[in-house]
């Protein structure tokens, strides 16, 4: 008797953590954009420059925070590509490691930020930006 009553208010103290835990909103995973690029390529020059500084300051940046790969790498160890990488710069949304969508090419900074953010919507539960 003497044993439960001195295990009871740890016991209930650890249960109480636990539920807590289970309660807690957990935050969201976030995708993860792949930038490969290649050296010399004028596009990826041009977006490092326009978009580059702005991106990780971005709702956008922060859901899916920027890896750039150069080409010759290949797919970094743990991610699958759908398909080869013919043409830098491509960004390839991955989440655990496998392929969700790709951008081929930079249309130029109008173009990149919309066309981001529709394969974001469309491919993940990102909400869009505030």
């Amino acid at each position: 008797m003497r044993l439960l009553k001195a295990i009871r208010r740890p016991l209930a103290a650890v249960t109480l953590f636990v539920v807590a835990l289970l309660l807690t909103p957990q935050a969201a995973r976030a995708a993860e954009l792949v930038m490969i690029d290649r050296e010399g390529c004028g596009y990826c020059i041009a977006w490092k420059k326009q978009i580059g500084p702005a991106y990780p300051n971005t709702d956008l940046g922060r859901f899916a925070p920027l890896r750039v790969v150069n080409i010759r790498e290949g797919a970094p160890e743990g991610m699958t590509f759908d398909r080869p990488v013919l043409f830098t710069p491509t960004f390839i949304l991955v989440d655990e490691g496998r392929e969700l969508d790709r951008i081929e090419g930079y249309p130029g900074e109008d173009f990149f930020w919309g066309l981001l953010e529709k394969m974001l919507k469309e491919k993940t539960d990102f909400i869009g930006s505030s």
